[in-house]
């Protein structure tokens, strides 16, 4: 589990946000993935918009932490890539959610 970071203001304690899924590229790719059972490479960059390169590197870094997992294969001689959120990663969006929505508070 990656290392999370709270901090104190006066009385109000900043809820922790998960550092891994404190990035606008990984917090797509996993909200992408919760609205679906699985999700190859071709559409994953298709709706998150993203290069080859900056999409392979946080799909690893999202694998790395647990939050994903992969499955490769070929079809028609050709390599596929398959993703699914892991139950990890779903506990993980929701506890980044609750955090966002404790630090925002009233601005909801």
């Amino acid at each position: 589990m990656p290392e999370k970071v709270q901090a104190e203001t006066g009385n109000f304690t900043l809820p922790e946000l998960d550092p891994i899924l404190h990035s606008k590229l990984r917090l797509a790719i996993v909200s992408l993935l919760v609205g679906v059972e699985q999700a190859d490479f071709l559409w994953l960059r298709a709706k998150s918009g993203a290069t080859d390169g900056n999409l392979g590197a946080q799909l690893l870094k999202l694998e790395e932490a647990g939050y994903i997992q992969v499955e490769k294969h070929f079809v028609s001689r050709k390599p596929q890539s398959v993703y699914r959120l892991t139950a990890g990663g779903r506990a993980a969006l929701a506890d980044y959610v609750k955090a966002l929505r404790t630090l925002l508070g009233p601005a909801l």
